[in-house]
């Protein structure tokens, strides 16, 4: 929600704090490690002993003795973890981010072994490490081209030092060719676009402090980064996890990136790809493939912190209706909550009785009712919640109380989701709130955590908050607490982009979770954590297929919940900035991901409004969010825009089909929804930094107008043959790749296809139900004028409410779809696993749409399923000549046909078969 926006120009004019700031940080500190032994471990890995070679105290005294220990954990993922050798530190906890665990600390480690190793590499099927043992440093080689992909060593020459290991300063760096493109290492909002920028600020640390900040650490923490390169003409691409929860700043400087972290201990992954796609399937192999989503959740979502009372929701549900406009869910923010409590409805404004009859009535139709959680629970001994939560002990404690903070409804304690009793519990609160009002999913919001106030408060014998003016202000008579290691640690992360205190509108980072861990080290799993235990209460309810929407994210968090990227502002530049969000999340393999559609605050214009809907309307996850204090920007309060919407969201509703086999897609195989344009095209360097258009899965490119006052668009086509999705006999054909400028007046947004691409779409609607009812129509892209080609589709259908998303349970069918173009006949058809579940649903094929054919006769000698189709029939065929784009020369481009096949009635769930022949120019 809104705090953190009104914070960000409060925060110019915070000053630098004491102690030593990341610009004024000693480029090189100490000698770094010698390796003392090494030795092989009996499953397979390698572990060895660093000594520190020379000691100092900048940042704190060197950890003198450290534990290496390296394993091929795959053949295509190698870790390295490093920790000291003889104290157990703080790690990412392993029920959290399930994984293998390194070896046990030895108590007594001598300087010699049995047996010891002496060889210097260490050889998977993928990927090689080797080391230097004086001062120690590895690397990391690709096995099939011998290119360095990580290399630690430091020489004189270098901007930055040898490893250092304290216990609240870490600091690795690795080298870097100068033509490697780098992604990821967020979440911050990029105004250079997806690609890291050399000498652009990287801080991970969770806070809320809002999107509209750039180059700020932001809400989630993901400390990983893909590496794409061309390497003698071919292109590889691997990527890197440092699996650490403390926070950190990342230095890139284009020939280098240096690590700089305030505590646990580096525990790498390197996962070998080499193609953008399979570096995803490793890395979500590893921290988990992407929550199923359900159908419906791939619908348009309304949203505005400010529908005062249910009329207001029952009215804007009524005008989507009215402006034709699709709508699949309608969300509350905490408008319908009683004193802004969790788990509470408010009994003047949202009365349960007809909160009950309005859920009943928009149920029956199919729409959902999405509404927020703060995990902040008021302190109010009234409130069952708050209750309950200390009669289980459940709440983060400082000096053995429960930590005093100040969300929306004032005095706050938080849930330690750390402890196990607090996951029962807040499952079962989750589970009392669903018998009050059965909502369709949750939305999980100010979980970096988010305070309004900074330090150690106590509740004031006065109303707080008054009730009148901004909540956001601090009322709770609070002192800092800087006498602590941990709330003032010796080097300062360049946190909020200003060295702002690590405890700074958060919780103080000396308070405890349970078992004794400390703010500090666990931060920026909070939202993680309270992800888990929100997606465990909620299946647990109904045993239904969660949505959850979480602000904060960390490693993982892809497995539980869809992302938005917070509070932004209705501007151009925000409207630009979301793409490369989005892209970022696939990366991070949270795929479900969009922004506030129009911008959170302050009102957009209704032009940028009709352009953000036409970038929106394609966001794997869609949803229109205003602020409080923001005049209303429903899509439907401008006529303008309401075309808009409904031109967009129109194809989207006919695009269901297909982004939800994408979801099928990213569940089963990590592979982003939303996609740079270099996973398909990777030789193509003209793409690695596009920010401006993005892909749907594999194939469907859209090229939005992100500028104001323009009606056309300059938009990159990379090499082959892209049909229009609106207007399918409109063509862009070039052989090298090529910009291209578009018409794009204000209610037309460019999509277009991919050849040797098939698509399943259906005739859309208002709401996904009633749309996933119609029947389906297929379009085929073939390179224009190619006699001889091939495509390829595919189609995901089950029930959405399963839990599991999986073959072969029954309620769930996945068809193959081929096509080829071969001297004069085409053929179509498919391969049917499954079939059960689409025959049930009497799921039909009615049409066929196949682009790009050479032929200048008409289509002839129709078959479907080896039956010639008569005359009398009511299958169509027909033609048309297909137009190229003025931009493009057509040069030695053949004429190409469009041929439409209508009338069919194809059971979607039995295997078809369909041909027939093309008169052919020569």
């Amino acid at each position: 929600m809104f705090p953190s926006t009104s914070l960000a120009s409060f925060f110019i004019l915070i000053l630098c704090f004491n102690g030593v700031t990341s610009s004024s940080t000693p480029t090189k500190i100490g000698k770094g490690y010698r390796l003392i032994s090494i030795e092989e471990t009996p499953d397979g890995g390698f572990l060895g002993h660093l000594q520190v070679k020379q000691k100092n105290n900048i940042y704190g005294p060197d950890i003198p003795l450290l534990q290496l220990f390296v394993k091929h954990e795959t053949q295509d993922r190698l870790r390295v973890h490093i920790t000291d050798a003889e104290k157990t530190r703080w790690e990412v906890p392993y029920n959290l981010l399930p994984r293998e665990q390194p070896p046990a600390l030895k108590q007594a480690i001598g300087r010699s072994r049995k047996n010891p190793i002496t060889v210097q590499e260490f050889s998977g099927s993928e990927l090689i490490f080797s080391y230097k043992a004086d001062p120690f440093s590895f690397a990391v080689k690709r096995k099939s081209n011998g290119q360095t992909l990580f290399n630690s060593s430091s020489d004189e020459s270098d901007p930055f030092g040898e490893m250092v290991f304290k216990d609240q300063y870490l600091e690795i760096s690795t080298k870097l060719p100068k033509d490697a493109s780098l992604y990821g290492l967020g979440e911050n909002t990029q105004p250079h676009g997806i690609k890291l920028n050399p000498g652009d600020p990287y801080t991970l640390y969770t806070l809320d402090i809002s999107a509209i900040n750039l180059n700020t650490d932001l809400y989630g923490s993901h400390p990983v980064y893909m590496d794409h390169r061309v390497v003698n003409g071919q292109t590889f691409t691997h990527s890197v996890l440092l699996l650490n929860s403390n926070g950190m700043d990342v230095f890139y400087r284009g020939t280098s990136l240096t690590y700089k972290i305030i505590g646990g201990v580096f525990d790498f992954y390197f996962f070998a790809g080499p193609s953008p796609l399979t570096v995803i399937d490793q890395y979500t192999t590893f921290i988990g493939r992407p929550a199923p989503m359900p159908y419906w959740a791939f619908g348009f979502h309304q949203c505005r912190w400010g529908y005062h009372n249910l009329s207001v929701v029952e009215d804007v549900v009524d005008s989507y209706k009215k402006a034709q406009i699709p709508l699949d869910v309608i969300w509350n923010d905490d408008d319908h909550m009683d004193g802004k409590k969790d788990f509470t409805i408010n009994p003047t404004n949202y009365p349960r009785p007809k909160l009950l009859a309005f859920l009943e009535k928009i149920h029956s139709i199919g729409m959902k009712y999405i509404v927020i959680v703060d995990p902040g629970i008021g302190v109010n001994s009234s409130y069952g919640v708050y209750q309950r939560g200390i009669a289980n002990d459940v709440f983060i404690k400082y000096h053995g109380k429960p930590f005093i903070a100040q969300v929306w409804p004032g005095a706050v304690h938080f849930p330690d989701f750390l402890n196990p009793k607090t996951v029962e519990w807040w499952g079962d609160e989750i589970r009392r709130f669903h018998e009050l009002a059965p909502v369709d999913g949750l939305w999980i919001d100010m979980n970096e955590a988010s305070n309004f106030c900074t330090g150690l408060c106590t509740i004031p014998n006065k109303q707080c908050p008054t009730g009148t003016g901004p909540g956001w202000i601090c009322c709770l008579d609070c002192k800092n607490i800087t006498n602590t290691r941990w709330d003032d640690p010796p080097y300062k992360i360049n946190a909020s982009g200003i060295q702002s205190p690590i405890g700074y509108k958060t919780i103080a980072t000396s308070a405890v979770h349970y078992n004794g861990v400390l703010e500090y080290d666990a931060h920026s799993l909070y939202g993680f954590s309270q992800s888990i235990a929100t997606h465990k209460a909620l299946q647990g309810l109904e045993g239904k297929r969660p949505f959850i929407l979480s602000r904060s994210t960390y490693v993982g968090s892809g497995k539980y919940v869809a992302h938005w990227t917070g509070d932004n502002q209705g501007t151009w530049e925000n409207l630009r900035y979301s793409i490369s969000t989005m892209l970022n999340f696939g990366i991070f393999g949270v795929p479900m991901v969009g922004s506030d559609i129009c911008g959170f605050y302050p009102q957009p214009t209704e032009e940028l409004c009709n352009r953000w809907i036409e970038v929106g309307a394609f966001y794997p996850f869609s949803r229109d969010h205003a602020n409080y204090y923001s005049p209303r920007q429903e899509l439907y309060q401008w006529e303008t825009v309401a075309e808009s919407a409904r031109n967009a969201l129109g194809m989207r509703y006919k695009l269901l089909p297909y982004l939800y086999t994408l979801n099928y897609e990213a569940h089963i195989s990590g592979a982003p929804i939303a996609r740079p344009l270099f996973f398909s095209f990777p030789s193509y360097a003209e793409c690695y930094g596009l920010s401006t258009q993005f892909l749907l899965g594999s194939s469907l490119m859209v090229s939005p107008v992100l500028e104001q006052g323009k009606s056309q668009v300059k938009a990159l086509f990379p090499p082959g043959s892209w049909y229009s999705i609106f207007d399918m006999a409109q063509t862009i054909t070039s052989k090298d790749g090529k910009y291209v400028t578009l018409d794009a007046p204000l209610h037309v947004v460019n999509v277009h296809l991919y050849q040797n691409s098939i698509l399943p779409m259906q005739q859309g609607g208002l709401i996904s139900k009633q749309a996933r009812m119609t029947p389906f129509s297929l379009v085929v892209t073939f390179p224009a004028g190619a006699s001889n080609a091939e495509a390829e589709g595919s189609l995901y259908l089950d029930n959405d409410e399963l839990p599991e998303m999986k073959l072969g349970n029954g309620y769930s069918t996945y068809v193959h779809l081929y096509a080829t173009a071969n001297e004069g006949t085409v053929k179509l058809w498919s391969k049917v696993e499954e079939g059960k579940f689409a025959l049930q649903k009497g799921w039909i094929i009615e049409k066929v749409t196949v682009l790009g054919l050479d032929g200048s006769g008409q289509p002839s000698a129709l078959e479907v399923n080896g039956s010639p189709i008569a005359g009398a029939s009511k299958v169509e065929l027909s033609s048309m000549e297909q137009k190229y784009h003025k931009d493009v020369e057509v040069g030695d481009i053949k004429k190409s046909v469009m041929v439409e096949v209508k009338g069919l009635d194809l059971p979607v769930g039995k295997d078809f078969s369909m041909s027939w022949k093309m008169g052919i120019s020569r």
